[in-house]
């Protein structure tokens, strides 16, 4: 919410003060401001401590120097917020601000496309560390326009729009390569593009474009190499190719990049280690280890897991090579919690297996239902074809592109070379047909001259033929290219229409299959039920009648119990209210008290700060301040510290009297400063004094509550105690009722529908002794024993 806050402030301020028309800025970028002192050091910072520098950004935002930004600096504010709420996994709540930065930074790199390069000379990294017009302060306006195109595509991405997104990161890569040559691309801009290619290689990872994935990957490693991104980068990204092989069936590919991201890992102690080596365990069975040995590996990096996500692929890991081993009854016990926890990814994979096992066990309803669930996940992967289409087109077109640019470089290249040549050539023949026409007469210089310029023309002719030859092959070869992409496109569409085809075939032949049987039981029934219905229809008759009459008897019930039930709750209301006003009433005698006046006003006049403590600011409290507050407490909330120590007997002296300063509604760095301890210190007592007392919520809300009930039972003990059985009495009515209706409810729901804690739910059924859990996981189911 702080954060929130700060970037809602961040919006307005770093707003530029003067607002630019789009037309105009090109006009305007020869004469744009350089960036701020504050501005740049927290862009250098951002590579380095990303959440360092979004708590810089925090204070520079709040500063009186925000509000005085330009347009260039407004804007490249806008930036550094997207980029830091993405790098601090917060989502992008600034996109407005966003999209007129980017058309801002669009404009600049368009205008600077127009003016002529002055050769390059060496400077800093920084813009005013260059003149206005030099080559370095261009490359970092470029910089930053892809940098606007890279953040704009995770904008897209958020939103699930997978098109725009990966246009922008296309985008991205095509400004960092039409401005920059391949040995200046080093340090961040190295960095900066394995960034964008992870992330076009994840986006084409998850729409199971292996090939396009793989791709942007090897180019990821390239520039990883160069600049890593993090202690793992490289490992992670030889894991994500060999991850896109494992996807292609392509084992031995897969193991040998296991194998080299192994090898590249520092340190063990990482969940991107974990995931290689369980990946690369699976791949060894899959090539004929044995399952034990694979296993036992996979098991001991599941014991070291510390989040859900990574435990539930452990568990899909170990399930499949179970399912595999025909050992079905453990792979149920790995699988189940995959499904139920309902990650797409995981999800579908856990569906495959889990609907051939409970096939093979007999397990008819289940596995109808999973058929059901795994054919509408392929119809979705079917619909999905048009999207992939469009994807791999946009990358095809962005490769040929690259390829015509490399060969176009190359050409200018080849070029350069042959002028170098022919020039000095050029120049020695004339010098030598100058020298000769000294020393020898008009007509030797003629022949002189004549085979100097069939020397030239012969040349000319020849680097022209050489030329038209290299972009003949060029040509061919994109030309070539393009078939291939195509026809694999097309071979592909007709795998995937025809494996669909297969599965509704097969969907369809059951269907019927399951309707004749249907219908010939239906007819089997039908003979033997006509002969019962005459001798079952009086019988029927009168137990309706019974039922009827029991049915209006039991309604008379309800409605008596209605009326009772609803003058409980008015009595309820009625307490509830004088209690709330006795709590009133008693905080406010409480508050008044003198000691409690006195520490309230040493703390708030001093506008403490997580950082202040008592020996600086002159508020420590001393013993006999403690010993007067704990008998004001005792005095307006009588049963206070005896209440507290029913819960947790062995409740020191110190952490009674940290419940004191929260009755007064101190803030943790308040107490900190008048106990004379530091903020981290109160943050672990409260930590502590809340597992001790058991309790889910915060001790300075429990705290309250608590002091609240004590006002309450002190005006009216017996009824309060009623109200208490009574809320009781029919919670447990209720979740028998919830049981009855739908036997297979966790205790999650049934918590989350009655606005309770999962502890409570718990408790309360262990104390019904009639209800108990039948089976285990996924097929177990709650059984009432009247």
């Amino acid at each position: 919410m702080v954060i929130g806050i700060v970037m809602g402030i961040a919006f307005a301020a770093c707003s530029p003060s003067v607002k630019v028309p789009e037309p105009e800025v090109a006009e305007q970028s020869r004469s744009i401001e350089t960036p701020s002192s504050e501005l740049f050091a927290i862009d250098s910072l951002m590579w380095r401590q990303p959440d360092s520098a979004l708590a810089q950004l925090q204070r520079f935002v709040a500063s009186p120097a925000a509000d005085s930004l330009d347009v260039f600096n407004g804007h490249y504010c806008q930036l550094l917020i997207s980029e830091l709420l993405y790098k601090n996994d917060w989502g992008q709540s600034n996109r407005g601000e966003l999209l007129r930065a980017v058309a801002y930074f669009d404009s600049l790199s368009f205008t600077l496309n127009d003016i002529p390069h002055a050769r390059r000379r060496h400077c800093g990294p920084s813009f005013r560390e260059c003149g206005t017009q030099s080559p370095n302060r261009n490359d970092n306006i470029v910089f930053l326009t892809a940098r606007g195109h890279y953040i704009n595509g995770v904008g897209f991405y958020e939103q699930g729009d997978v098109v725009n997104a990966c246009a922008e990161y296309l985008k991205t890569l095509e400004v960092m390569e039409a401005h920059f040559e391949e040995k200046e691309l080093v340090e961040h801009k190295a960095r900066f593009f394995a960034y964008t290619y992870n992330r076009l290689g994840d986006l084409f990872s998850e729409q199971f474009m292996m090939e396009s994935a793989i791709t942007c990957y090897e180019n990821a490693l390239v520039y990883c190499k160069i600049y890593p991104t993090s202690s793992t980068g490289v490992s992670n990204t030889l894991y994500r190719i060999g991850k896109q092989y494992d996807k292609n069936n392509e084992i031995e590919n897969a193991s040998l990049y296991y194998g080299q991201a192994i090898e590249n890992m520092t340190a063990t102690d990482n969940m991107v280690y974990r995931d290689i080596v369980a990946s690369k365990a699976l791949c060894d069975y899959k090539t004929g280890a044995a399952a034990e040995v694979s296993l036992d590996i996979i098991k001991r990096v599941l014991s070291k897991a510390d989040a859900d996500n990574e435990r539930l692929n452990r568990y899909l890991t170990i399930g499949g090579i179970y399912y595999s081993e025909g050992i079905f009854d453990s792979a149920l016990i790995y699988l189940e919690p995959v499904f139920k926890n309902r990650e797409v990814g995981l999800q579908d994979q856990a569906a495959n297996y889990l609907y051939i096992v409970y096939d093979k066990q007999g397990n008819k309803e289940l596995s109808d239902s999973l058929l059901h669930y795994v054919t509408s996940r392929k119809k979705l992967v079917g619909e999905n074809k048009a999207l992939v289409s469009k994807l791999e087109d946009m990358f095809k077109i962005h490769s040929n592109q690259k390829q015509k640019r490399q060969a176009e470089a190359e050409r200018e290249e080849s070029v350069k070379r042959v002028k170098r040549i022919i020039i000095p050539s050029a120049g020695m023949v004339l010098f030598v047909v100058v020298f000769v026409l000294i020393l020898r007469n008009k007509k030797l210089l003629k022949k002189q001259q004549d085979k100097a310029d069939r020397v030239l023309w012969e040349a000319e002719h020849a680097h022209e033929k050489e030329l038209r030859q290299w972009q003949t092959e060029a040509d061919k070869t994109l030309e070539e290219t393009k078939k291939r992409y195509e026809e694999e496109l097309r071979q592909l569409k007709a795998e995937t229409e025809q494996k669909l085809e297969e599965v509704e075939r097969k969907h369809q032949q059951w269907m019927a299959e399951a309707k004749e049987r249907h219908e010939e039981e239906l007819m089997m029934q039908k003979d033997r039920s006509e002969k019962e219905i005459e001798r079952t229809k009086k019988r029927h008759v009168k137990e309706l009648e019974a039922e009827r009459l029991a049915y209006e008897m039991e309604q008379d019930a309800l409605r008596l119990n209605l009326k009772e039930r609803e003058s409980q709750v008015i009595a309820l209301e009625k307490t509830l209210n004088l209690q709330q006003k006795a709590a009133k009433q008693r905080r406010m005698a409480f508050l008044k008290e003198p000691i409690c006046q006195h520490i309230l006003n040493d703390a708030r006049n001093q506008h403490i700060t997580t950082r202040d403590v008592a020996h600086e600011l002159g508020i420590a409290l001393k013993d006999k301040d403690f010993e007067q507050l704990g008998e004001a407490v005792e005095k307006h909330y009588e049963g206070f510290n005896h209440e507290l120590l029913s819960q947790c007997p062995s409740l020191k002296s110190g952490l009674l009297s940290l419940c004191h300063l929260h009755l007064l509604g101190l803030n943790e760095s308040e107490i900190a400063a008048l106990k004379n301890l530091s903020y981290s210190a109160i943050k672990k007592q409260n930590e502590s004094l809340q597992e001790k007392l058991g309790v889910e919520e915060n001790v300075a809300k429990y705290v309250m509550r608590m002091a609240e009930r004590l006002c309450g039972t002190q005006n009216g003990t017996q009824g309060g105690t009623q109200t208490k059985r009574t809320i009781d009495d029919d919670l447990d009515t209720w979740i028998e009722r919830q049981i009855k209706d739908n036997p297979k409810i966790t205790t999650e729901e049934l918590a989350e529908k009655s606005h309770k804690g999962v502890r409570t739910i718990k408790r309360h059924i262990s104390k019904m002794e009639h209800i108990h859990y039948v089976g285990s996981g996924y097929s177990g189911y709650w059984e009432i024993i009247e």
